[in-house]
């Protein structure tokens, strides 16, 4: 496999890991503002989506698209955003990131400054942010069924 010394994702998961193959690996980001906000990071050093064969890139969209599908039938986020960008870290990885609309950012990019919010709303979205962290176990392991249980169509298994 082709790694680099100096990429933080050569050198370690990028995060608790849900579920890995010898392509990729899922893991979880640690982001009160997104629960379960999670990434697919292909494990060999590549910078571009182009720079895979095309089953490749299936094989990786098919399970960016099983996790985003995880995070609708179990979070059931207002929107989901897929990202992909490597600026910082030019190492193939997705982001999959569930948002609600009393995030501190909604409906603007997670980028951007978070929002000016009464305290009744900043309330409101702690009562969602525990609710849904209470669903993060079931999110989880609806990812890990989906890689583990559906073979080769692994979407089919997630649609409700």
């Amino acid at each position: 496999m082709i790694t680099n010394e100096n990429c933080p994702l050569c050198r370690q998961p990028g995060g608790p890991v849900l579920w890995r193959n010898d392509a990729f690996r899922v893991v979880q980001v640690d982001d009160a503002d997104y629960p379960g906000y999670t990434r697919v990071i292909w494990n060999r050093h590549v910078a571009e989506m182009t720079l895979l064969s095309p089953a490749e890139r299936r094989e990786l969209m098919d399970a960016v698209w099983l996790v985003e599908q995880a995070q609708r039938n179990v979070l059931r986020p207002d929107k989901v955003n897929l990202a992909q960008f490597g600026n910082m870290v030019p190492h193939l990885h997705w982001h999959i990131i569930p948002r609600w609309r009393g995030d501190s950012r909604f409906p603007e990019a997670v980028w951007a400054p978070p929002a000016t919010r009464d305290a009744a709303a900043q309330e409101s979205w702690h009562r969602q942010a525990d609710r849904l962290a209470l669903l993060l176990p079931e999110y989880h392991a609806a990812v890990v069924a989906g890689f583990e249980c559906l073979g080769s169509d692994p979407i089919r298994g997630l649609t409700p």
